[in-house]
């Protein structure tokens, strides 16, 4: 009798549950302290740091950013996209990354964008490059440097990182080439390809062609040497965040970039941006490190 194999949905995964254990963090995580601790620390940032919430950089509602400015003109510029897997939270819940890079002579801007399914990844993707564009041309007004700008993001944050890196912004945008000078994706998504099969697809919609256009690991070009990379997520995420990450460092290293890692011992997908709260921890210096490494010191 012919043996009958199951059907893979990707990789060695047969089935969604098996793709839901690997990539569902918030089913297997307990949430709600969590989420209280961003709201707390957040809304405790945005009291004690200078903030400029609310700056519009598009047409719609959804597109603002909050703007932490560094104490002295000329600072370098990080520019910090939230996760939530494409399909929740905002600017807000986030503030509280700006604590240590503020210290650290760091002007900090938080992007907001519209969520899936009320608009697509694309769009997502879309909206964060006007952001970047916006933030280029608005620097100055929060001692942001335009020559010095960097950018992190968390989870489907980390997703955009990698977008923005592939952005053609002399082309598209009439901006230097250059304008992001390095990234930080911290637990990051580079292959989409996993989630048309997960709990996700029903919010996030994804097409063959949208996992096409939308999963940075196959884009990566064949000269990267322009573009910095720390690339970070927690010591106990699960393997398969693991595997992403290393995957797309390795894709990205391949074509000449200066891609460091950074292991966060005893983190999980939700502590991973917690260094940020603090001006000397290892996320913290790993930033000024990538900062460093472009010529010019904050």
């Amino acid at each position: 009798m012919k043996e009958i194999h199951a059907m893979k949905l990707y990789r060695d995964f047969t089935q969604q549950e098996e793709i839901d254990r690997e990539y569902d963090c918030e089913s297997a995580l307990d949430m709600p302290p969590y989420i209280d601790w961003f709201v707390t620390n957040s809304a405790r940032a945005r009291t004690e740091l200078e903030c400029r919430p609310d700056q519009r950089f598009g047409p719609t509602l959804d597109e603002t950013v909050d703007v932490f400015p560094a104490s002295k003109p000329g600072a370098p510029v990080l520019v910090f996209i939230h996760g939530g897997w494409w399909r929740a939270h905002d600017s807000k819940l986030f503030s509280l990354v700006a604590c240590g890079p503020v210290v650290r002579g760091v002007t900090v801007v938080v992007t907001n964008y519209s969520l899936c399914p009320k608009v697509s990844v694309s769009e997502i993707t879309r909206q964060s490059r006007a952001a970047l564009a916006w933030v280029y041309q608005n620097a100055t007004r929060f001692n942001g440097d335009p020559s010095r700008i960097f950018v992190a993001g968390h989870s489907a944050g980390g997703h955009q990182v990698g977008m923005l890196a592939l952005t053609d912004w002399a082309g598209d945008y009439g901006l230097p080439a250059d304008l992001i000078k390095g990234g930080l994706p911290i637990s990051g998504l580079f292959d989409l390809t996993p989630f048309r099969y997960s709990w996700l697809q029903p919010k996030l919609l994804l097409t063959h062609d949208v996992i096409a256009r939308e999963s940075p690991l196959f884009h990566v070009p064949a000269d990267t040497s322009g573009f910095p990379m720390v690339i970070t997520l927690g010591g106990d995420e699960s393997a398969e965040f693991h595997r992403q990450s290393a995957t797309f460092a390795e894709a990205w290293r391949a074509g000449g970039a200066d891609v460091q890692t950074l292991d966060q011992p005893g983190k999980n997908h939700m502590t991973a941006i917690g260094g940020f709260e603090d001006p000397d921890s290892p996320l913290t210096r790993a930033m000024l490190d990538l900062i460093e490494r472009t010529g010019k010191t904050a």
